[in-house]
């Protein structure tokens, strides 16, 4: 038999691959019941309708290849965040994104930042493009920024801060971040991946807090790319679109490194249209604010202590094996997400659904600790 791994860089080779959340067609199958998905921050109102009716109308078109750029929907995004269209990648969801910025800034050697306990997909980007990553200690349950400017070195070339952070929900106010760059020198770029900002900022608003200044730091010319996507608010998790913003020169590079028609004819339908309705997008972030408020209670009367959130999910400790519960809340027909993964075995992620899903969710709640309370 051939011995493939000799072909293989050493930084591949010891690359752990993305464990997706569960499925609903494979939770169904193996547990034999009806289950609600509350695992992945999907849009429980699924897609604007006006998006369904724009992807239907370009299926017959399928035989050409979509436009390599994505100039309409590049114009359009530079309109709504008033910025030059040279200013915006378009790329097959957020993700990829984070892919392309890494292997365009990092090699052997180089090294990025973030915090523990943050996005997945982080460490695969960072150890795919063959750099290193350094995650510092949490605060709080949250980024500690003044422990991430201190483990800037001289091969730091990146900085992913996800804000609101996944899985734990918590917020950088925009103070503490205008503050934290004053201090990144000159040879970092900082990765704002605010792929939660709509609920951010529809709970900002409730809250009285300021959430974000990262398009104000793009206009100041600042080393910040800001991340996007239109997998959560406008519910298109399946079609993969999402977009960064940042310095002209930077994101050209960006855009060469980008697969080619990498965002297909649906996807780019789909966008333009779901960013026409605009009140799709408002039922979905006042349901959310309304059911965190409700989730947080319900657990909270259970016994539970789950972390306010500024997304579209709650993360909450469990202080038992939460792959183990997980299971057992499966077999009550809701598939929530151990966050293992993240370096937290006995914490859970869950997806802030519908009024009728939560109610799901807090029967089966109930019925998984009263389970687990009697082994």
């Amino acid at each position: 038999m051939s011995d493939f791994s000799q072909f293989v860089p050493e930084h591949v080779r010891n690359l752990r691959g993305y464990t997706p959340g569960k499925s609903l067609r494979q939770a169904q199958q193996e547990s034999h019941v009806n289950c609600i998905k509350m695992a992945s921050n999907e849009n429980p109102f699924g897609p604007s309708p006006k998006a369904v009716q724009a992807m239907q109308a370009v299926l017959a078109d399928s035989n050409f290849y979509p436009d390599n750029d994505a100039i309409e929907l590049q114009q359009k995004l530079a309109e709504r965040h008033n910025v030059l269209p040279e200013q915006i990648v378009p790329t097959a969801g957020s993700t990829a994104l984070l892919g392309i910025i890494a292997r365009t800034l990092l090699s052997p050697g180089l090294n990025a930042i973030t915090s523990e306990r943050s996005f997945i997909v982080y460490p695969i980007a960072t150890q795919a493009a063959g750099g290193q990553l350094i995650q510092v200690p949490m605060r709080n349950n949250g980024f500690d920024l003044n422990a991430i400017a201190a483990a800037i070195d001289q091969h730091t070339r990146i900085i992913y801060i996800s804000n609101p952070n996944n899985p734990t929900g918590t917020l950088i106010a925009a103070k503490e971040l205008d503050r934290f760059l004053d201090e990144v020198p000159e040879h970092v770029i900082v990765i704002l991946d605010e792929a939660y900002y709509d609920f951010a900022e529809y709970f900002g608003r409730i809250r009285g807090v300021e959430c974000s200044h990262a398009l104000d730091y793009v206009s100041q010319g600042r080393k910040v790319v800001v991340l996007r996507t239109f997998s959560k608010a406008h519910g298109l998790a399946g079609v993969r679109v999402g977009y960064g913003i940042g310095p002209a020169e930077l994101m050209s590079y960006f855009a060469r490194m980008r697969t080619t028609f990498s965002i297909s004819t649906v996807a780019q339908a789909a966008a333009l249209a779901a960013l026409d309705d605009e009140t799709h997008v408002r039922k979905t972030l006042k349901n959310n604010a309304e059911q965190a408020e409700r989730l947080v209670t319900g657990l909270v009367e259970l016994g539970y202590a789950p972390i306010p959130t500024w997304a579209n999910f709650l993360y909450c400790e469990l202080g038992d094996d939460a792959a183990a519960i997980a299971k057992r809340f499966q077999t009550e027909g809701v598939i929530v997400r151990p966050l293992g993964p993240w370096g937290a075995p006995t914490a859970i992620r869950i997806t802030l659904g519908t009024p009728e899903q939560n109610d799901v969710l807090l029967r089966a709640f109930k019925k998984v600790i009263e389970r687990t309370a009697a082994r």
